[in-house]
């Protein structure tokens, strides 16, 4: 039997508390494992969080953008391996810059939708396999389909749900939505599950959940056995229906 205790929190302080990130399944379901190399066309706030994250995480980042200051001030942040600016509704333009060999491409340009629905077409057009564009707006997302965009994400839209959920249920630490009625939750052990084994809690039984990894921050057990025991504090990722979820003691 294995028990799981929150250790204390100064010494991961460095860390993300909770280690996972369901959310980003989201945004990286449908890429390739073996992709090293990404371009992101727009470097406001969310390209700029694009293109730092992908190259601390050791990938191979192409930066551009219409406005010269902005790819000025990757060049000079260092968050990318290169960047230059460049007028991606031409495709002249992302062809000599050579964004069609990517492997990905992520349009990062949501307030301006002529622009990146011009650009998706031309970089699905030229054959880059995935496509990633941000919409602003429910038909916005829907044109940019039309156009071929493998992805499209609503960063806004996902930050505000987010948010509510996070005022409402504090416990719920990260949330993949299945579909409307469907999620998977990673959330805190509330002090009612404190030191107590699944078997005892019945959670599927009471609650119509299913338990499919528990963990302490630093590790998680996928599959945990019936005599594991949690304590308060610990996380527990969670599959099933909203309204069941709505009914933990969370």
């Amino acid at each position: 039997m294995e028990s799981f205790k929150k250790d204390h929190p100064e010494k991961h302080h460095h860390k993300k508390p909770w280690g996972i990130s369901l959310r980003s399944l989201n945004f990286l379901d449908g890429l390739r494992r073996d992709h090293r190399q990404f371009a992101v066309i727009g470097l406001g706030r969310f390209g700029r969080a694009v293109c730092e994250t992908l190259h601390k995480l050791g990938y191979d980042v192409m930066g551009t953008d219409i406005d010269e200051k902005l790819v000025a001030q990757v060049i000079t942040d260092r968050i990318a391996s290169t960047a230059i600016q460049l007028d991606s509704t031409k495709p002249i333009a992302l062809r000599e810059a050579g964004l069609f060999e990517f492997d990905t491409v992520i349009v990062a340009i949501g307030n301006y939708i002529e622009e990146s629905i011009i650009t998706t077409l031309n970089l699905k057009e030229a054959g880059v396999h995935c496509v990633v564009a941000k919409a602003s707006t429910e038909i916005h997302g829907k044109l940019l389909k039309r156009v071929g965009a493998d992805i499209v994400i609503f960063p806004e839209y996902e930050a505000g749900c987010d948010l509510a959920y996070t005022l409402t249920k504090p416990a719920i630490l990260e949330r993949l939505d299945l579909d409307q009625e469907n999620s998977i939750v990673e959330v805190r052990v509330p002090e009612e599950f404190d030191n107590k084994s699944l078997a005892e809690l019945q959670i599927r039984a009471r609650f119509g959940l299913n338990v499919i990894a528990i963990g302490d921050g630093e590790r998680y057990k996928i599959n945990p056995n019936p005599q594991d025991r949690i304590h308060k504090g610990c996380a527990m990722v969670i599959m099933g229906s909203n309204k069941d979820i709505q009914r933990l003691p969370i």
